[in-house]
């Protein structure tokens, strides 16, 4: 009787090690079926990661398209008009605060809106007094696009942008570049209130055709900012002179 007892216990240790590996996997076999992961990670662990995404994305914004809706500044004029309201149409200059006066509505604040943010601002400004009105927003007069060009230029300013326009024409319209211009110039583009985009433009080889692919053209508001040579730069707090120098002697 004895003699069997450790075959007895080898056959229930045996037995207990396939019925685990048995459950186990069962347990993957019906995960797999359901599309689940065997080890979720906790819904806290997802969301510390999704925050850290966000905040990544934040530090890190992608550049915005470059071809922006126009968005609406101060004394820009407008008209408004209630189609089921003929009474309420009137033509509006936004004011210095970036406030709009509208009869029978009040104040609304419209400034840096699209036509189509003003459209919806005012149908929600105007619940309490129409019911679902339809409105129409035209642009009677706004600001001209324009860009600027700065820096070792002969006539540097603003200037209105009105046809197509690359950097070497911006630059030719602000009267060309001084001698003191170094032929690398700077290209700045906002893409957001807090964000500028900046390129390189080597007006020298973009000129000699090289490179000519990377012509940029100029959007509304795009800034040219053309440095000044190093050895001008240099020349103003290191002055020097050219000259021949002789033997003091053979001046006797």
């Amino acid at each position: 009787m004895w003699r069997f007892r450790p075959v007895v216990w080898l056959a229930i240790a045996v037995l207990g090690t396939s019925t685990a590996t048995l459950g186990q996997g069962q347990k993957a076999t019906t995960a797999a079926k359901n599309n689940q992961p065997t080890d979720t990670p906790p819904a806290e662990v997802v969301q510390q990661q999704q925050q850290a995404g966000n905040d990544a994305n934040a530090e890190h914004p992608a550049l915005q398209h470059r071809n922006p809706r126009y968005r609406v500044n101060r004394d820009d004029v407008l008209q408004i008009n209630f189609a089921l309201s003929p009474e309420l149409n009137q033509k509006v200059t936004i004011q210095p605060d970036g406030y709009i006066t509208l009869q029978s509505i009040g104040s609304v604040y419209i400034a840096g809106l699209t036509v189509p943010e003003v459209v919806a601002a005012i149908k929600k400004a105007s619940v309490n007094v129409l019911n679902d009105p339809i409105v129409d927003v035209d642009l009677l007069d706004f600001q001209r696009a324009y860009f600027t060009v700065t820096g070792q230029v002969s006539k540097p300013g603003q200037y209105n942008l009105r046809q197509d326009t690359n950097v070497s024409e911006a630059i030719a319209v602000a009267g060309g570049l001084l001698p003191t211009a170094k032929t690398q110039v700077f290209v700045y583009h906002r893409v957001s209130p807090s964000w500028m985009e900046v390129k390189k433009y080597n007006l020298k080889e973009v000129l000699n055709g090289k490179n000519v692919n990377e012509i940029i053209e100029m959007q509304p508001g795009d800034m040219v900012f053309v440095p000044e040579k190093f050895i001008t730069n240099f020349k103003k707090y290191v002055p020097y002179t050219m000259g021949i120098y002789a033997n003091p002697q053979s001046l006797l």
